[in-house]
């Protein structure tokens, strides 16, 4: 990189100083991507270490249960795909809370999008039961993709239009959905098997088999929706640094007031932004209903619409660095169970030290997006470049 002092800044007419940085190209700020890969691991340190004191005074062995969520996630071919298939959801509801934040956008909604994806995904291959799956599986995909961006371009548009706050939008709307949800499968939805066994079950009818997405490994619940999600991670990566309407999602997010002086719609790239959100969380509903459960149950979100939310401040918000958040924090929900058994510690408490994690991991991206920020104003005045490309996580 070409070291330009301040002096030599304002001497120098801008045209040089511009074609002296494009012929280094772009500069990689590695200081910034390692702060933002070790504050997050910093703070699953720490909340890990609270959990331990925890365990201690509940008279647990704290060793004994950490190598328990350890063995749980790494002891056996049943841990380690398990993990996989939670990072699933997490990862495609991740890769719509990024588009959303990068738009400073917050779409608290994946929990209802999650549920819009997967009604959709269990109306729609019990209607076109006769379809052969190499139909069946992408247009349930494509249905679910599109019901989850509907439930999203609801506070999408409410934003862009009349200015009402996403965040509680979103929040109600999760509630409209869970109980729209629990009216269908009591009704138009329930399993008639149930009916006439008369358990009436809160559970709809088992889809059919040409809609089940294949087994990667046998045996276990590991599913081919996994590479599925890692390509749409790649896809919307190219999608945010590598096309025009991504270039516009970021720069809405960089600078609200910049984008519009240049001529940006910023409310409507918000409310596609929310749209979009809302189907990849749509997306992680169909590939748990067609994937793992093959039907439509009650409880069918288990909190992937808020733990993505931290999986994606883990990630840096960029879709690449979500990819090892989402199996990190897929690894800790199943080695969570592991470890409850092994020590016998209430559930509850394992609920408490996954909140810790997320309110640690929550709280060092948050400080280190706001450190960024003034080293980007500090460079600035100094008239030094800003150090870093697009192509780190951020």
């Amino acid at each position: 990189m070409i070291q330009v002092s301040t002096e030599e800044t304002l001497l120098t007419p801008p045209r040089a100083l511009n074609n002296a940085s494009s012929r280094q190209g772009p500069r990689v700020d590695w200081s910034r991507i390692v702060l933002n890969v070790l504050l997050p691991l910093v703070g699953v340190v720490v909340a890990l270490v609270l959990g331990g004191v925890m365990l201690v005074i509940l008279k647990a062995n704290p060793l004994a249960a950490y190598a328990a969520l350890v063995h749980g996630v790494v002891g056996s071919r049943f841990g380690l795909t398990q993990t996989l298939v939670k990072a699933t959801p997490l990862l495609l509801v991740g890769l719509g809370i990024c588009i959303a934040f990068r738009a400073n956008v917050i779409n608290i909604g994946g929990e209802g999008q999650i549920i819009a994806g997967a009604l959709m995904a269990t109306w729609w291959p019990l209607t076109f039961a006769a379809w052969p799956g190499w139909l069946l599986i992408p247009t349930t995909m494509i249905a679910g993709f599109l019901a989850g961006a509907a439930w999203g371009f609801v506070p999408g548009i409410l934003k862009a239009r009349l200015r009402v706050n996403e965040i509680l939008s979103t929040i109600m709307l999760n509630a409209i959905a869970l109980q729209l949800m629990n009216l269908l499968l009591q009704g138009p939805l329930m399993d008639p098997a149930g009916v006439a066994s008369r358990t009436f079950l809160a559970q709809s009818a088992q889809l059919p088999h040409q809609v089940w997405l294949a087994r990667l490994v046998p045996r276990t619940l590991l599913h081919s929706g996994a590479i599925v999600a890692a390509v749409m991670a790649a896809a919307v990566y190219v999608f945010l640094w590598r096309t025009t309407i991504g270039f516009d999602i970021r720069a809405v997010g960089l600078n609200p007031e910049a984008a519009r002086a240049s001529g940006i719609n910023v409310p409507v790239y918000q409310a596609l932004s929310l749209t979009l959100a809302g189907g990849f969380a749509g997306l992680a509903g169909v590939v748990e209903v067609i994937g793992v459960q093959h039907r439509l149950m009650d409880g069918l979100t288990s909190g992937y619409g808020f733990t993505g939310i931290v999986a994606a401040l883990m990630g840096g918000l960029h879709p690449l660095g979500l990819v090892p958040a989402s199996v990190l924090f897929g690894g800790l929900l199943v080695g969570a169970d592991t470890m409850q058994r092994a020590v016998q510690v209430p559930s509850s408490l394992v609920d408490v030290i996954l909140g810790l994690v997320i309110l640690f991991v929550s709280g060092a991206a948050l400080w280190s997006r706001r450190w960024a920020a003034r080293r980007r104003i500090a460079e600035a005045i100094v008239g030094s470049p800003v150090g870093g490309d697009e192509e780190g996580p951020r």
